[in-house]
């Protein structure tokens, strides 16, 4: 009975494996699908950051003037002080005015000016109004591109979705790493330099922070 029992446990590690290898391998292409586009994103934008020294930005400044209508003006009320954002008449009428994005971030009151600043990804804006003449001064910095791309590698200034996006890229990458660590471990009977290829990915990056960086 001895032969058959072996043979059971052998077909059984067999279907285990077998399982666990399918299972592996389905949520490792799947993570690896949904990080594709974005992981060669950051890695790029990885480099152009290392090197932004040398890569040169020439920005783009683009001065407005406009002048709020007296009906317009009259909603902003009596708020002399504090920080809060401009009521919806007004924002309504800078966003067609202007052709900017004001949504409900807070401006900065005072008795005779509001300011609001604007800072985006790969740039900056901010526009002031003049409480007694409703005039309006606006300004808007685009760095290019390059610079768009790696405030959007930081998340800089970027808003809340894109950064629920980072945190459900970063859990995609998360479960395609450990899905393939788990297969490396599968494999590394067939393949003996595995786990010194893993091991120079994690001793090198050391060395350098230890001799490197102080």
């Amino acid at each position: 009975m001895a032969p058959a029992s072996s043979s059971t446990d052998i077909a059984s590690r067999q279907q285990r494996r077998g399982f666990w290898l399918r299972t592996l391998h389905h949520w490792h292409w799947i993570s690896s699908a949904i990080c594709l586009v974005g992981m060669l994103v950051f890695a790029a934008t990885g480099i152009t950051l290392n090197h932004s020294a040398a890569i040169e930005a020439k920005p783009v400044v683009i001065n407005e003037t406009a002048q709020v209508p007296a009906s317009v003006l009259r909603a902003l009320g009596k708020r002399e002080e504090g920080n809060a954002p401009l009521p919806g008449t007004v924002s309504a009428w800078l966003n067609d005015e202007l052709a900017v994005s004001i949504g409900s971030q807070a401006a900065e009151w005072s008795a005779d000016e509001i300011y609001l600043s604007l800072p985006r990804p790969g740039g900056d804006a901010w526009l002031s109004i003049d409480r007694s003449s409703g005039a309006v001064e606006y300004e808007s910095t685009s760095r290019g591109a390059i610079a768009y791309l790696n405030d959007l590698h930081k998340g800089r200034n970027a808003g809340a979705a894109w950064r629920w996006f980072i945190d459900v890229f970063a859990v995609a990458c998360l479960v395609f790493c450990i899905t393939g660590l788990f297969l490396l471990q599968m494999h590394a009977r067939q393949r003996r330099m595995t786990w010194p290829y893993v091991g120079l990915g994690l001793v090198l990056p050391v060395l350098l922070v230890l001799i490197f960086i102080h």
